[in-house]
């Protein structure tokens, strides 16, 4: 089984017209002003995972300022869900920063929701300030055992939309204020998963934090799949795309390129995920 764990999509109305919802949403216009990125529905998505022979996907919207645009988008993501309840997993969406975001992420809990996320800090990375934003959140989710996904970052190299001001300490700070949850850390945690290395707290700090690989063809060298599985082993890593920005076949190769096993790619191209999520057990 291949399962995507990043994956975003859009009412068809916000695909049409992306325009008409740039009006308070700053972070939405950074992201996809430019028409070269893409933005799918839900069918689109199934088209794709037909063709790349992906079997599921974690799917999620935007974080939205404006509570009656995360609302509609969190609806939109269950419903499609509903219609495709073997191939689409759902996770809310909001912007922590606004009022009632905690409270709407336990109503799409209590509806259905697998989790929350993507969450994201675009302007003020994940200090003090996020993990108090956080704290109720977390606290449904671990009541719920549901995995919560947070945008993080490399803090170096080249600028790009939706590139925060986050630090690997303040990640670390992240994972260490609540690490009874089940973290996962886009984008391959900005690297964080460098500090399993560590001989004292980190283990524990960073026991239930998983790292999926969404944006990886742009970011690293394909070497990071051996480096991260000599760090810490395969059973935190998590196939993720980051769809519609890059396809599955992208990933599949730089895994190939890697020289990982096959047992290394079937956990993290699904019996991890699979676990994660309380899914079917999966056979390597």
């Amino acid at each position: 089984m291949i399962i995507d764990v990043h994956t975003h999509i859009f009412p068809k109305k916000m695909c049409h017209d992306r325009a008409g919802f740039f009006e308070k949403e700053d972070a939405f216009r950074l992201l996809y002003e430019s028409p070269k990125s893409r933005m799918v529905d839900a069918e689109s998505l199934i088209a794709a995972m037909d063709e790349a022979g992906v079997d599921m996907a974690v799917t999620f919207g935007f974080p939205w300022r404006q509570p009656g645009l995360w609302r509609m988008h969190n609806d939109y993501i269950m419903d499609a869900a509903t219609r495709y309840p073997k191939r689409l997993i759902p996770l809310c969406c909001v912007d922590m920063a606004a009022e009632g975001a905690a409270e709407e992420i336990t109503r799409c809990l209590a509806a259905g929701c697998a989790g929350a996320g993507e969450l994201a800090f675009y302007a003020s990375g994940l200090g003090r300030e996020a993990i108090a934003l956080l704290e109720p959140v977390m606290a449904s989710c671990r009541a719920a055992n549901a995995p919560i996904m947070i945008h993080t970052n490399e803090p170096v190299g080249h600028f790009y939309p939706g590139k925060t001001p986050v630090t690997p300490g303040e990640i670390y700070g992240l994972a260490s204020a609540f690490p009874e949850n089940k973290l996962i850390l886009a984008h391959w945690g900005g690297g964080l998963f460098f500090y399993h290395l560590l001989k004292k707290e980190a283990a524990d700090v960073l026991k239930n934090v998983y790292y999926d690989t969404a944006a990886s063809p742009f970011l690293y060298d394909p070497k990071i799949y051996r480096i991260a599985i000599d760090i810490m082993g395969p059973d935190k890593i998590l196939m993720g795309t980051d769809y519609p920005l890059i396809k599955p076949e992208r990933y599949f190769t730089e895994m190939d390129r890697a020289g990982l096993s096959a047992d290394e790619k079937a956990r993290i191209l699904g019996i991890n995920a699979a676990e994660l999520f309380s899914l079917s057990p999966v056979a390597a």
